[in-house]
């Protein structure tokens, strides 16, 4: 695997001084969070940000992954919203343009795979509606990627539609029937995610999905509350996760993701990089 850090770990920085001090510590991946200031696409004062940090990540050896989850971008009063199986198609409409952006975004540096995530259900739509928001959503956003030859690496997490790995699974089915491209959908495994939902041994989970797995995050979290907390503070035997990972021989990206932790990012970085270099 390739150890990494999520930028949205390193709010107070600019980009590329994050990747800086990302390399300076050992990391080998950046995961780029696409928010204000950060490759947002709507901005056009950004000018050729992807050029420049491409090649500062080729300077630095650093393989790339798009995240995007930034909390605020596309609704200053709501958090992640719109998303994909939000109450208005044309509110959804925006969620998918924006997935199809950061793919064009992604292309641009060079990444390995965009990341990207359902949205919470927040109206009392029935199941087989959420569902059919979600697999009209993604169908352009997979045919977009397809054309673009870059892998979506759709990730579930706690409190969202998509949840848990079993809904992953649900919504590949779903798909496949609904004669949407497949060959771009992959997944994002939160290993602090599969923790808070009782998916467990993390172990199994991990090597169930090894064929579909091309994202991983990595934190420290507690049964039942989704907190993303540093190494050491959580209850995950890391042992068990970074064996399994060398077992099923990935080499994809692996990045630590602790964005409430921006105030002190370089010594946060520093001490995740030491923990989880430990287990070689």
């Amino acid at each position: 695997m390739i150890l990494g850090y999520n930028t949205n770990g390193f709010a107070h920085h600019a980009p590329q001084d994050a990747m800086e001090v990302l390399a300076s510590i050992g990391y080998r991946a950046v995961a780029l969070t696409i928010d204000h200031g950060v490759l947002n696409p709507r901005d056009a004062a950004l000018g050729d940000q992807p050029g420049r940090l491409r090649r500062v990540a080729k300077k630095l050896g650093l393989t790339i992954v798009v995240e995007t989850g930034g909390r605020y971008l596309l609704d200053p009063w709501m958090k992640h919203e719109p998303t994909l199986v939000s109450t208005d198609a044309d509110k959804r409409a925006s969620r998918v343009a924006f997935y199809e952006q950061a793919i064009d975004v992604a292309q641009e540096l060079g990444a390995v795979c965009v990341s990207l995530w359902s949205g919470v259900l927040r109206d009392d739509a029935p199941a087989g509606e959420a569902w059919e928001r979600l697999v009209a959503g993604m169908k352009p956003v997979l045919e977009h990627a397809h054309r673009c030859a870059m892998p979506v690496a759709f990730e579930p997490e706690p409190g969202m539609f998509v949840a848990t790995l079993a809904d992953y699974r649900e919504l590949k089915e779903r798909l496949a029937a609904s004669g949407v491209v497949m060959e771009p959908l992959r997944l994002t495994i939160d290993i602090g995610h599969l923790h808070c939902n009782g998916e467990t041994p993390l172990a199994d989970e991990i090597e169930r999905h090894a064929a579909d797995l091309a994202n991983v995050h990595l934190e420290d979290m507690r049964a039942g509350v989704h907190e993303h907390l540093p190494f050491g503070e959580g209850e995950i035997d890391f042992t068990e996760v970074m064996a399994a990972l060398k077992r099923i021989t990935y080499t994809g990206p692996a990045c630590v993701e602790l964005s409430r932790h921006s105030h002190d990012a370089p010594r946060v970085a520093r001490a995740a990089y030491d923990f989880l270099t430990s287990f070689d």
